[in-house]
């Protein structure tokens, strides 16, 4: 069979299974109103958590950033590429997030797929074990993987399961690897737990807050603040491009670690530098995240939250117990999720549906993403819309089973 046949045939596999993707086109800033594939529609699909990807002073700072820095950075950190906009937002980032562990430093990645990657093939090798988190991020098993560490997986949450295999292990260095929320189920892990037994088998624990990070915490500072967390043994990993507004990705821990991955990540080493504007607006973003005005947002953002977990539960379908902006509703089959989505479409309302591989199998559900920018009124038109595809027998599961 030809190449291009097999992949053909690859392709008609993911439709008949209700898997193929599909990307819609945004034609206007990322906000709660957004003109998408030319038609007006209220978004819970980003992760624009705090609504600044499109505020103004933020416009405002990119566009200084260009114009002090130029369009890029035109090289690799080490060989030319490395700006006073990164040594700023390196500093601000150690100063705001750096506060669990002693003589705190941090690292400014182009994305938070290459900082996961970075951290763990830096920090592990062989004769190295890594425990991670059955339903961590796939840039975290994949870290994992190139790693060429032991990596053994422990079930979701399960700080005894994952104690156990601790207690069993005789590899000279371990880490243990998780989200600290969850992307697909938008719950907590046990951070506590997690970093009692890291202290206690010697061992790393490498938190990935790209969901908490600007939301949790005081000032939003992330989820170690909000659990009053702080250990020589943590290493934190945070997004720049959800809470915060633009772009990019950073590690935090000692300076000791973030000088290791200095001198041996490779893809912090092989790669162009990332636009040094969008450094530039990152810092701006700190401050505004830190301000009264990022409190009045995360004050709004918990009255959402509250208001959709409630709403949920009055739906025939199954929500997970989540009490951040990540507020999932698991729908079940491919086939019915895509149509419940289709019928939010028809509503103008823009919800995904996320089906595997990124959900175990009959679990496919929609992910509500909430955000500081919605308003009541916006969860109006989403608790309408739920009534009324669930007045669908063929999509209400307890009406199917009638």
């Amino acid at each position: 069979m030809h190449l291009l046949d097999t992949l053909e045939l690859n392709l008609k596999t993911l439709d008949a299974q209700g898997l193929r993707r599909r990307r819609r086109i945004a034609d206007s800033p990322c906000a709660a109103q957004m003109t998408v594939d030319g038609r007006r529609v209220t978004g819970f699909a980003s992760n624009d958590y705090l609504g600044l990807a499109a505020h103004p002073l933020l416009v405002q700072a990119l566009a200084e950033g260009a114009a002090r820095y130029g369009a890029g950075s035109g090289g690799s950190h080490l060989l030319g590429g490395h700006s006073r906009a990164h040594v700023q937002l390196e500093e601000d980032l150690a100063s705001f997030a750096g506060g669990f562990v002693d003589k705190p430093r941090a690292l400014y990645f182009s994305t938070g797929y290459m900082a996961n990657l970075a951290t763990l093939t830096t920090l592990a090798g062989r004769g190295t074990a890594i425990f991670s988190d059955a339903l961590n991020h796939a840039s975290l098993i994949d870290g994992a993987r190139l790693s060429r560490a032991e990596v053994q997986i422990y079930p979701h949450a399960d700080a005894a399961a994952l104690g156990a295999l601790l207690e069993a292990s005789s590899a000279a260095h371990k880490l243990i690897v998780s989200d600290t929320v969850f992307s697909m189920d938008g719950d907590i892990a046990p951070l506590a737990a997690l970093l009692a037994l890291a202290e206690k088998h010697g061992a790393w624990l490498v938190l990935d807050d790209a969901h908490g990070f600007g939301v949790l915490g005081p000032q939003g500072r992330g989820a170690l603040a909000q659990a009053a967390l702080r250990s020589p043994h943590l290493v934190l990993i945070g997004t720049l491009g959800k809470a915060a507004g633009v772009s990019g990705a950073f590690v935090a821990a000692h300076e000791t670690v973030i000088e290791w991955l200095v001198q041996r990540a490779r893809p912090y080493i092989f790669t162009t530098a990332s636009v040094p504007a969008a450094a530039h607006a990152v810092s701006a973003s700190l401050k505004l995240i830190g301000s009264a005005e990022g409190d009045a947002r995360r004050a709004h953002l918990q009255t959402l939250i509250a208001r959709t977990r409630a709403m949920l539960h009055t739906t025939p379908w199954q929500p997970v117990d989540s009490a951040t902006a990540v507020q999932p509703l698991i729908i079940g089959s491919n086939e019915a999720t895509l149509e419940v989505a289709a019928a939010f479409d028809a509503a103008d309302l823009w919800v995904p549906a996320i089906r595997p591989p990124t959900v175990p199998v009959g679990t496919s559900r929609l992910r509500i993403s909430l955000s500081a920018g919605h308003s009541h009124e916006d969860l109006d038109q989403l608790e309408a819309a739920l009534s009324q595809v669930s007045q669908v027998s063929r999509l209400n599961p307890n009406r199917s089973a009638a």
